[in-house]
């Protein structure tokens, strides 16, 4: 099978999809398919590259030998045209895995590129990666599916000088302000009183043109794996316990000092209905193919409530998606080539 791994890409997210590509071409049963690399750059630049996972992880790929490639639109061609040193050649893709995260690789846009060139691709469809993206915009689907959401209020940038008597009108501090359609954590801030709020928001506003105000919940964090299509499973659920105030970015990423629980410690009957929950969301948002939801269960009232979905979760050596899957007997391969099956 020719299979098409894209990764980077011009988000604020660019460093993990190349550690999470980096994971997957480590893990991918490679005998089954003929693999095309495709790296994009900060800049937007599409290449095909021989770059082995470590060049890939650490970003030196860039710095390689490299031919530019385009995903051409022509649904007849279905494939790249790759630029090299003797002329253009045609390389035919049967499926493409975006191993991209954030803006321009989750949210839509490949996919609507894939739509085009009419190659079957990883993971959701256009409208669901862009929905799943926004995170207003889900709450409001979660909502109107019965799903229970934090509280909260979304902040447009030509709304600035509302934000104070909005937020002190619908919320009590402490609050959570958050990019809504930024992933990994970015842009995200713990605000513990109105004095801290306005430079809070200014944070989050580097990161995308509209904020979230929510509720901040002194919860256990769950997360939960998500496979398949029409009739998508829920795995084992895990338990992350943060070293930091939060579950930031480095924590994900880079110090690696968040505990990973799995399973998650919980009984029977409530672990049954944050999977139930899981999979309502999956459907929601019309997922396909695979997603990570992620959960909040309040520490004193045992409330939980719905965070939010990432259609294309974090697949590095700790992420919790992987994970979770080999914790429900699924092996990083496996799990690989169910999701190719999928497309």
């Amino acid at each position: 099978m020719q299979l098409a791994i894209l990764f980077g890409g011009k988000s604020g997210e660019y460093a993990v999809s190349c550690i999470s590509a980096a994971s997957v071409l480590e893990n991918i049963h490679a005998e089954k398919y003929s693999i095309l690399k495709i790296g994009i750059t900060k800049d937007g630049e599409w290449f095909k590259t021989d770059a082995s996972p470590e060049e890939i992880r650490s970003g030196a790929w860039e710095t390689l030998p490299r031919e530019k490639a385009i995903l051409s639109p022509d649904a007849l061609d279905h494939g790249f045209w790759i630029f090299g040193e003797n002329g253009p050649s045609l390389f035919s893709v049967d499926v493409i895995f975006p191993v991209m995260h954030g803006d321009f690789g989750e949210d839509g846009c490949v996919q609507g590129l894939c739509e085009l060139a009419g190659i079957r691709y990883v993971g959701c469809g256009v409208a669901s990666s862009a929905v799943g993206m926004d995170k207003e915009m889900a709450k409001k689907l979660f909502s109107a599916a019965g799903l229970p959401v934090a509280k909260g209020i979304a902040i447009e940038k030509d709304e600035k000088d509302t934000v104070l008597s909005r937020t002190r009108a619908s919320l009590s501090y402490p609050v959570f302000v958050k990019p809504s359609s930024a992933g990994s954590s970015l842009g995200a801030y713990k605000v513990m009183c109105e004095a801290e709020l306005l430079s809070a928001v200014e944070g989050a506003f580097s990161h995308d043109d509209k904020v979230l105000i929510e509720e901040y919940i002194d919860a256990r964090e769950i997360e939960c794996a998500v496979l398949g299509n029409e009739n998508a499973k829920a795995s084992t659920l895990g338990e992350i316990v943060p070293e930091a105030e939060f579950y930031d970015y480095d924590a994900k990423y880079i110090d690696g000092t968040s505990k990973l629980l799995i399973p998650a410690p919980l009984s029977e009957e409530e672990a049954a209905e944050i999977r139930e929950m899981a999979v309502r969301a999956f459907h929601a948002i019309g997922g396909e193919g695979f997603s990570r939801v992620d959960f909040f269960k309040d520490k004193k009232t045992g409330r939980i409530v719905l965070n939010e979905i990432n259609t294309i979760p974090g697949f590095t050596e700790i992420s919790m998606y992987p994970k979770l899957w080999q914790a429900s007997g699924l092996s990083y391969g496996d799990l690989i080539d169910r999701l190719i099956s999928l497309a």
